[in-house]
């Protein structure tokens, strides 16, 4: 059984009534920058077992009345036609499923706001296509000197010159489908315009990572610098928290740089900064959260270890720098991290060199690790994922699930007719013909009916599987790791 550490309905109750009291503390009205995913966070969710993915969505419909979302994408991303990694879609098309899950879980959307406007043509296709779905939108201008030049910055010919977005909500939840969106500096324009039309409003920030109250160099913290190593992102001491109330906490280094601009700024806009640091910006209560620090500590590490894979197959596609590679190795030297820790690594090398062929092998919930070797008619993530359902179902591992006389058709098909090179099914493949064994084989429903308990386990490849494998594992809440290298040298994989 997997160990929780983490009090998923504390952190409910305790985030939801702090963010109340800070929108109480700016006189009633608060832009919350969100970092990170506000959907689907399974970074947090792996880190902290316990953790439910849509947490902070639970969190801010416990706020529901008083919520207002503003979306702000970057135009310059829009321009550059810019896909989020992980689910191939372009940003504003994401801006668009945000509003659909937004209002699908009863969260009010307010606007758009098209960062970074400086005319460009597909900037503005977007804005119409906002209007014709009655989607209102708003344009913020890029600011010369910005973020140095406070004077230049807080002045009619730098926020001043940006759409004042109208908002009636008193908590102003300011995301966007990724990094670089301008979501700081929309936050921050809007004080700007709100200071002038007499409004009292105050800005926080929400970072679930790192988390300020465990130590720097907690695994955890850890596992989000491996998280975040294409971005040179560095965790460290808060020194201006320290200098402040001689009390240590983590933020990261870009928060800390931007600090005290952010401060003359506030002081520029409001008169005072209400912050004394780039800690007391955040609103953050998930260290006040975990009940169990070694298991938090245990996950963390795998999750590093997982990082550090994924960024090797990403160099062997030539997606990674050199440099993102030395980065996780200082993270896992730190985390005292190897591949040991995950004994499913070892185990498929092993099954590899026994076989000869593409092996992976999987670590279930009880603890045994199960193998799978490539064959004539299924790939290795395939015969591993029948494998682990026969285990954890009770199934011999002799015992055929699906029928060479249902797979071989299928395999011909691929080739004869499909034209494809590869005959062995994929895992996706091998699930639906699983699904229609299962309709005359009890035993196959047996095993089908064990996919949700794969959920959480890790899997390790000898070689970099194919993407549809991986896509498949992934939906089935399964940690995949490959071995940097293909099955075969060529230039061109699919």
């Amino acid at each position: 059984m997997r160990r929780i550490g983490f009090d998923n309905d504390q952190y409910l109750s305790l985030q939801s009534a702090h963010i109340r009291e800070r929108i109480d503390q700016f006189g009633g009205k608060l832009y919350l920058e969100f970092g990170g995913k506000l959907f689907d966070d399974f970074h947090a969710a792996r880190v902290l077992p316990g953790f439910q993915p849509d947490s902070k969505i639970r969190m801010l419909q416990q706020l529901r009345d008083a919520v207002e979302i503003v979306i702000a994408v970057n135009a310059n991303d829009i321009e550059k036609n810019k896909v989020r990694g992980d689910l191939g879609i372009t940003y504003n098309d994401d801006c668009l499923r945000l509003i659909d899950a937004f209002r699908a879980l009863g969260l009010y959307v307010g606007s758009i706001v098209v960062t970074q406007y400086a005319g460009q043509g597909s900037a503005d296709a977007f804005l119409k296509r906002l209007a014709a779905l009655g989607v209102k939108s708003y344009r913020h201008y890029p600011i010369v000197g910005y973020p140095s030049d406070v004077a230049h910055i807080v002045s009619d010919d730098g926020f001043g010159k940006n759409d004042y977005i109208e908002t009636s909500r008193s908590l102003v939840v300011v995301t966007a489908p990724g990094p670089g969106s301008g979501k700081m500096a929309t936050c921050l324009s809007q004080l700007y315009h709100e200071h002038r039309h007499g409004i009292n409003a105050g800005y926080a920030k929400f970072e679930t990572f790192p988390i300020w109250n465990l130590p720097l160099k907690h695994p955890v913290n850890l596992a989000y610098e491996a998280a975040t190593a294409d971005l040179n992102d560095v965790n460290m001491i808060d020194p201006f928290h320290l200098e402040a109330y001689g009390v240590t906490t983590v933020n990261y280094n870009r928060d800390v740089e931007i600090f005290p601009v952010l401060r003359a700024m506030f002081e520029r806009l409001q008169g005072s900064c209400p912050y004394q640091s780039p800690t007391d910006m955040g609103v953050n209560m998930a260290g006040n959260c975990i009940v169990d620090d070694e298991a938090c500590r245990e996950a963390s590490r795998l999750e590093i270890l997982r990082r550090y894979y994924d960024a090797q197959v990403q160099h062997a596609r030539g997606q990674a720098e050199d440099c993102q590679l030395r980065k996780l190795e200082l993270v896992m030297q730190q985390a005292d991290v190897t591949s040991e820790i995950c004994p499913a690594v070892a185990t498929s090398l092993e099954k590899a060199e026994e076989t000869g062929a593409p092996a992976g092998a999987m670590v279930l919930p009880d603890g045994s690790v199960v193998t799978g070797k490539t064959t004539s008619l299924l790939g290795a993530s395939a015969a591993l994922l029948l494998n682990a359902l026969k285990h954890m179902g009770g199934i011999d591992s002799s015992f055929d699930l699906i029928s060479s006389s249902v797979i071989e058709p299928i395999c011909r098909l691929k080739t004869e007719n499909l034209h494809q090179g590869n005959p062995r099914l994929h895992s996706d493949e091998v699930l639906i013909a699983l699904s229609i064994s299962a309709l005359t084989n009890p035993i196959a429903a047996r095993a089908q009916t064990q996919l949700n308990s794969l959920r959480g386990c890790d899997a390790h490849f000898s070689v970099i599987i194919s993407e549809e494998d991986i896509r498949l594992y992934k939906r089935l809440g399964i940690h995949v790791t490959c071995e940097p290298r293909y099955e075969v040298k060529k230039l061109y994989h699919k």
